[in-house]
């Protein structure tokens, strides 16, 4: 399995932005003064070291994988991830089951004031396809295992697949409803769904038939739940 990420001077700005929680704590301190925008375009010239970058965000990933890893089968080979950012997981996933395709929706820009919570106009990304793209190459991933989709262009893939990720994007920083249409078109009876949410306990169970509750994260600034979820109602 992929042992770490090979990553460059943007990528390592990027994951900054999108992994807070990866800076030390002098970093903190920075951006606290400067802003999460400022900071990750400007100061991470003067306070940038690519290889810890590059082994922490590694390390973070192979967590979360390890988190997800007793809910993924080796059969499963069409994946649907959603606000995965720089792709990290799902290099890791690739690397672990090989005979799989991904699709992966995202968006392309990066929001200056970062909203916790829901925006109504669904308007907050950070992330680049670039940049998502570039990384998935180098890092092992070949071009005819996966496709990126511009969330605003619209162009959403439309087959049926085994498993839809989405780690602290749907149903935290976006309302679960915003896709449940699509999913609906795109899902079996089979296909399961491992998410975040910041939803009450029991959100989930009046529209699945099998919930599960795989972690909960009290240390995030919204206080979350990680799901598997099978079976629209």
């Amino acid at each position: 399995m992929l042992e770490n990420f090979s990553i460059d001077k943007n990528m390592a700005k990027l994951i900054l932005f999108q992994r807070v929680e990866l800076l030390n704590n002098f970093q903190k301190k920075i951006r606290k003064i400067f802003g999460r925008y400022l900071f990750t375009n400007l100061m991470t010239n003067y306070f940038l070291n690519i290889n810890k970058i590059e082994s922490k965000y590694y390390n973070k990933m192979l967590e979360e994988f390890n988190e997800i890893k007793g809910e993924i089968e080796v059969s499963n080979k069409s994946i649907l991830s959603i606000g995965g950012g720089l792709g990290g997981l799902e290099s890791i996933l690739f690397s672990y089951l090989k005979q799989v395709n991904f699709s992966i929706i995202e968006r392309n820009y990066i929001s200056k004031k970062i909203i916790y919570g829901w925006d109504s106009n669904n308007a907050e990304a950070y992330n680049s396809l670039d940049l998502t793209f570039k990384f998935l190459k180098t890092n092992g991933m070949s071009l005819n295992n996966f496709q990126i989709y511009d969330f605003d262009k619209q162009n959403l893939p439309f087959k049926k697949f085994d498993i839809i990720i989405s780690l602290y994007s749907l149903d935290y920083h976006y309302d679960f409803n915003v896709y449940e249409d699509y999913f609906r078109k795109i899902t079996t009876k089979n296909t399961k769904f491992i998410f975040d949410t910041i939803r009450p306990d029991n959100y989930f169970d009046k529209k699945f038939e099998y919930t599960k509750v795989i972690s909960s994260h009290h240390q995030t600034t919204q206080k979350s739940k990680r799901l598997v979820c099978i079976g629209f109602k």
